[in-house]
Parts: C-alpha cells; sequence; structure tokens
C-alpha cells in the first residue's frame, strides 16, 4: 500500500489485545499482574510527605539513573554495586535495551516456549537463530533441562523468566543452578528476567544469577509484584561493558528518568516487602478460589498448578481456539480472558488471580456460565 510504513517487528498479539480490552472491562482475569496500588496508598506506607516531594526540582537525570535509586536497586536485588545497575522505563525498555545491545545478526539464541513476546521477536528482527527451550504442556510447563541442554550449545544468550509468563512454572533451587552451571560450560550471557521473582507460590525466591554468574544479566520491574505498573520503572543489573553499550539506544530514545520516579523507585526498593507482600497475600488466596473453582468446573478447565506468579495457562476444554470466546467475554461480559493465541497455543487462555478478589470472583463466575452456555451449545 502507498505510503504504509513497513513492519521492523512481528507482530506482538498480546498487546493489540491489551490495546483493545485492558481500559473496557469491569473484570480483570487476564492480566499478568498485582492490584494497582495509588499514590496516597504508597505514600502512606512508605511515610513519603508532601515537603518530600515539593523538594522534588525537575532537572535531568543521569544515563543509568540517580546514584540514589541504583544503590537502592543494587542492594535490593542486585550486588550491591550502583556501578552495575540501569534505571529504566519499565522491564521492557530494560529488555530491547539489553538484547539490542548484546546480540548480532547470526547469533545463536535460546528462548523458551510459550514465551512474552519481547523475549523472541528483538532476536528474531535482528537476524539472529532462535533455539527453542520448550515447556511441555504434558509435563505441566515444568523445565526439562535436557530439552536446554540439546540446544545451548554454541550460543550467544539464554533468555528466561522464572517463574514463568504466562505458565506460572518455574525452576528448583538445585535446577537453578544446573541451569547456571549449563550456561557457564557453553559460555553463554543468562539473560534472567526476574519481573516475577518474589511472586511464588510456596517457598523461597530463586537466587538471582548475578550474585554467582560473571556473564548474567538481571531484568527486574515494579510493574508485576509491586502494583505500580504506571510508575513505568525497571532495571538491567548487568556487566560494566554491556551498560556501556546500551548507551548508544539510550541515547536516542528515553536519556533518563523523571526525578519524581526516581524518588518513588527509591523508596519503594527499600521497603519493598511492605508491597509485595500483602498483594501476594491476596494472590494466593485468589489462587486457592481458583483451585477450588476448577475442581468444581473439570467439565470445562484443565487447569496446570502454578508455582509462581500470578497466572497460569489453562485449557478451556472443547475450545481449538479460545480467541472467539475471550472476544465475547470482553465485549458482552466486559471481563478480561486473554486467548492462547497471544503466546502460540490457541486452545489455552493466559487466566491472572492476581487481582481484587471480588473482581476476580465475579470474573471466574461469568467464565463458567460462558463456559457452560457453550458446552451445551455444542
Amino acid at each position: 500500500m502507498k505510503g504504509a510504513f513497513p513492519m521492523k517487528f512481528e507482530p506482538a498479539p498480546l498487546e493489540d489485545w491489551m490495546r483493545l480490552y485492558y481500559f473496557a472491562v469491569d473484570d480483570d482475569i487476564g492480566s499478568s499482574g498485582v492490584e494497582d496500588y495509588s499514590l496516597a496508598e504508597l505514600r502512606a506506607m512508605l511515610g513519603i510527605g508532601t515537603d518530600e516531594l515539593d523538594a522534588v526540582v525537575f532537572r535531568d537525570s543521569t544515563s543509568f539513573g540517580g546514584e540514589e535509586v541504583r544503590t537502592a536497586i543494587a542492594e535490593q536485588w542486585g550486588t550491591g554495586d550502583p556501578d552495575r545497575v540501569m534505571v529504566t522505563h519499565g522491564g521492557s525498555e530494560a529488555i530491547y535495551l539489553v538484547l539490542s545491545t548484546l546480540l548480532d545478526p547470526a547469533d545463536a539464541v535460546v528462548v523458551t516456549e510459550p514465551t512474552y513476546h519481547t523475549h523472541t521477536s528483538i532476536a528474531r528482527t535482528m537476524g539472529c537463530e532462535l533455539r527453542v527451550w520448550p515447556l511441555r504442556p504434558e509435563n505441566g510447563f515444568r523445565p526439562d533441562l535436557a530439552d536446554l541442554r540439546a540446544v545451548i550449545d554454541g550460543v550467544k544468550a539464554v533468555v528466561v523468566n522464572f517463574p514463568h509468563n504466562p505458565t506460572g512454572a518455574s525452576l528448583t533451587p538445585a535446577q537453578r543452578d544446573e541451569l547456571v552451571a549449563m550456561c557457564a560450560e557453553a559460555g553463554a550471557y543468562l539473560v534472567w528476567d526476574q519481573a516475577f521473582r518474589e511472586m511464588v507460590v510456596e517457598g523461597e525466591p530463586l537466587a538471582d544469577p548475578v550474585h554467582d554468574y560473571e556473564k548474567a544479566i538481571s531484568i527486574g520491574t515494579l510493574s508485576k509484584g509491586y502494583g505500580l505498573p504506571g510508575l513505568r520503572v525497571g532495571w538491567a543489573i548487568a556487566p560494566h561493558d554491556v551498560l556501556r553499550g546500551t548507551l548508544d539506544l539510550r541515547d536516542r530514545m528515553t536519556l533518563h528518568l523523571s526525578p519524581l520516579v526516581e524518588l518513588l523507585a527509591t523508596r519503594v526498593a527499600r521497603h519493598a516487602g511492605l508491597l509485595v507482600g500483602p498483594r501476594m497475600d491476596q494472590a494466593r488466596r485468589n489462587l486457592g478460589l481458583l483451585r477450588q473453582w476448577a475442581a468444581d468446573h473439570a467439565e470445562l478447565v484443565h487447569l496446570p498448578e502454578p508455582m509462581g506468579g500470578v497466572t497460569t495457562f489453562p485449557q478451556l476444554l472443547g475450545h481449538t481456539d479460545t480467541t472467539g470466546f475471550c472476544h465475547d467475554l470482553a465485549r458482552e461480559h466486559r471481563t478480561l480472558l486473554v486467548p492462547g493465541s497471544c503466546f502460540g497455543d490457541p486452545t489455552r487462555v493466559r487466566l491472572g488471580y492476581g487481582g481484587p478478589t471480588s473482581s476476580f470472583t465475579r470474573g471466574l463466575e461469568t467464565l463458567a456460565l460462558m463456559g457452560e452456555n457453550a458446552h451445551v451449545q455444542n
């Protein structure tokens, strides 16, 4: 078409879906984060007074982020070294900057499947060879390191996120150690997207590989477990040369964060448990409701057991493609559910259980009603 711009990236069906429905529903049982906090709640929890807000001067920040916020992130999630931290506009910018800097055309990269789209689309657009580490539904999407060992030789990087989006699967601590050892043996960078790090169903969060592997790169965000997606704060913890390499892009994109955002992010980093604790308590209660709901509607849904995050990737029985069903759910019942086609498996849906319990319960009731009607019609 004359005047049309060629696409530089493959489509991002998940983002297209969220553009359609995220702001057009009443009940959200499809998103991957917890209930959002308000500024008033944040100020009350963290003791942020009006005097601190009034003292903010809207001058430029530094390219990697102000020293105070980088120090807080390094101490809470990193190695303690602020010089290994870059603060970004959400985790998405960190992923884009790191992968665009790290990779060259024809590099081989390991990615999981299913996966979040930025983990694959950047490398594919650059002309990299993508090697799939499959998370198999017959195993409840639990990772099998034998599958990784079959594809890791000669790769430039292994890109993962555990707990995993959309399945909620994760590694055991022993598997995490074996993964790090395999990357070290292959000489590969390990890009560890830890967006859901604290969001575990049972046990403790996995240790971040930046603590014990020199070629590990950790990507973090306040958008998921901390209920602050609108604050748009992420970070990369990486070797110095990788961070320096990102500046070519950063200087042509976002430059730096707002000092007001950095103030709030610093306080959150220093008191992270105050925010994530209540939200994960709520998510675990919702997961209990989800388990009972799935048991009560076993003819409609097969629910894999998540290990972390606040999403699972269930199969809607009797549907070869859930996309139309999810359209109807949003348009007719104002309930958000993400079709599995956004993650390469149209028989499934991404179901999120991190939101307010009352809304989550209504969403499940609506899903059951629609599912039963569809079952009767079939």
